[in-house]
């Protein structure tokens, strides 16, 4: 009779594990009711094809959220890994009151709320019990995931990568959704911002508080007018 070997994937296959499981669209954080203001910008047109979409997209990632949520995980990360309550607490306030609007910041609170729960649950661990205490209202989406990571003791690199990427990944199946963009365009576009994805990582990682900014007004605006917008199928 054959004997059956069985042993432990090593430590780094479970962690990529663990980050694709937080990161993935069927993570209970509710990512698919948020479009950032995508479905306005369909809607007045600023989006309409692959070009413009990958420009706004490239806007987006670049120069306005995602490279403030990035920078907002790594701090995040910082202060779970030295269990540094006090710079969690102010960061997560920074990030709360980052948000430009009421739907966007209900789209990163309602996220972070869920994915701290979701992940208390299912991958508990002792300092992310300790400093989720913290945290007993709202929470930001990025500073959600940098916490649960830096508990975790997950190295911050990928973890911002791959964050990135769900946020990407996430505007562009709204746009399938919202805009006359069909899936192969759609895995275009993802294939053409992807790498610069890791450029953001790898920044944000060195940055600090002093390095977040943004300047997509036209997005911003856009976000107060989608609350009244007359049709529309996303919350932000």
């Amino acid at each position: 009779m054959a004997a059956t070997i069985t042993t432990m994937p090593p430590a780094e296959a479970l962690e990529a594990l663990r980050l694709m499981a937080w990161l993935s669209p069927g993570y209970p954080v509710g990512a698919y009711a948020y479009s950032h203001g995508l479905e306005w910008a369909v809607e007045a047109g600023d989006v309409r094809d692959e070009a413009s979409l990958t420009a706004w997209l490239r806007d987006v990632c670049e120069r306005g959220a995602l490279r403030n949520d990035l920078i907002l995980a790594a701090q995040a990360h910082a202060a779970a890994r030295t269990s540094d309550g006090a710079a969690l607490v102010a960061v997560n306030d920074l990030a709360l009151a980052l948000a430009p609007s009421r739907e966007l910041h209900l789209e990163t609170s309602q996220q972070g709320r869920s994915f701290l729960d979701a992940t208390r649950g299912a991958w508990p661990c002792d300092a992310l019990a300790a400093l989720a205490e913290e945290l007993p209202g709202p929470v930001a989406y990025p500073v959600a995931v940098g916490l649960a990571a830096g508990a975790h003791g997950m190295a911050p690199e990928p973890v911002l990568a791959a964050y990135g990427l769900a946020f990407l990944q996430n505007l562009v199946s709204a746009a399938l959704r919202a805009a006359p963009v069909g899936q192969a365009a759609g895995t275009r576009v993802v294939a053409a911002l992807a790498p610069r994805l890791a450029g953001l990582a790898e920044a944000a990682a060195a940055s600090d508080l002093d390095a977040l900014g943004a300047a997509t007004f036209r997005l911003d605006l856009g976000s107060f007018r989608h609350e009244t917008q007359y049709s529309r199928i996303f919350r932000s």
